[in-house]
């Protein structure tokens, strides 16, 4: 990371929208992967029912620009649907008052600075993290830890070629609002971004000190994760996905189990509709035990991966 440049208030805002859940999908914690073969299919699933086909497409938040153009089976994926349902209201940052609300969340109150609330190990780190990358520590001090640790993470996938604008739920949310198709989502920005400010003090910490191990291996397993994405390889995916989290199962819990136990019953009611859906949401919601693909089976839907 050498960028020298000053983020803005409204670069860190678009941190947090795009990358705040895809923490889990960034790093790899020294993990050892070995090469599955290619299954020659991708992180999209189809729900046939009476009424209409639910697709269910796992999204990584930021790509490199070889990503595109997406597959034809999600291209039509997308053709077919009249309604598109995103992980979160992506044009919601666009609200001044949602804007301040993050920004409320994301800092710290004056006189309350990352060092006064982290240990010394972990605050020292950062500390020469944010150094190497050619940027000011003092920008940081009244970041609270979670956004800390997301904003080196952009700032080194930045740096790796992938891009913030080239997500796959940003893609398909600007070209369903150009194809006027119904655009709906799955949970309100507010109720994300507080799953990550209302983690505890202690669980904040861990999620940046987390952060700083996964930096160190970025490069190699997000090439791991993005080979995996395009080839549909779920299994490997998962196990990408989820090795962040091993020794954090409380975090886990909170960022991915809980709310896909959360969605099952709204994608049930999508389920009913005349109409066919595109539900688009992190790729690590989909995937693996207790992931939405799994909690459905379990309900008695049959799926199948595109």
């Amino acid at each position: 990371m050498h960028s020298k440049a000053k983020l803005s208030k409204y670069q860190l805002l678009f941190i947090v929208v795009s990358l705040a859940f895809g923490w889990a999908s960034l790093g790899a914690a020294h993990a050892k992967q070995a090469l599955q073969p290619k299954t020659n299919k991708n992180c999209l699933w189809e729900i046939q029912t009476k009424k209409n086909t639910v697709y269910l497409l796992g999204s990584l938040h930021i790509l490199t620009k070889d990503c595109f153009p997406l597959s034809r089976q999600i291209e039509d994926a997308y053709r077919s649907c009249n309604k598109v349902v995103f992980e979160t209201d992506i044009g919601a940052m666009n609200d001044p008052a949602t804007q301040a609300n993050m920004m409320a969340l994301a800092l710290y109150p004056n006189g309350q600075t990352l060092q006064q609330n982290v240990s010394n190990k972990t605050y020292s780190r950062f500390k020469a993290k944010v150094e190497a990358a050619g940027l000011p520590m003092p920008q940081f001090e009244r970041f609270r830890p979670w956004l800390c640790g997301l904003t080196l993470a952009v700032l080194e996938l930045q740096r790796l070629g992938f891009d913030l604008n080239l997500g796959v739920d940003k893609y398909f949310y600007n070209k369903a609002q150009g194809d006027e198709k119904e655009i709906d989502f799955l949970e309100p920005v507010e109720y994300q971004l507080d799953l990550l400010a209302g983690m505890n003090k202690s669980d904040q910490e861990a999620f940046l000190s987390q952060m700083l191990k996964d930096l160190e291996v970025i490069e190699k397993m997000s090439a791991n994760m993005l080979n995996s994405w395009k080839t549909g390889n779920v299994e490997q995916l998962d196990s990408i996905i989820k090795i962040s989290f091993k020794q954090h199962p409380a975090i886990l819990d909170r960022l991915l189990i809980q709310r896909n136990k959360n969605w099952v019953p709204i994608i049930e009611e999508l389920m009913k509709q005349d109409e066919n859906v595109l539900i688009v949401a992190g790729a690590g919601h989909m995937v693996g035990a207790d992931g939405v693909v799994d909690l459905l089976k379990k309900r008695g839907y049959r799926i199948e991966q595109k």
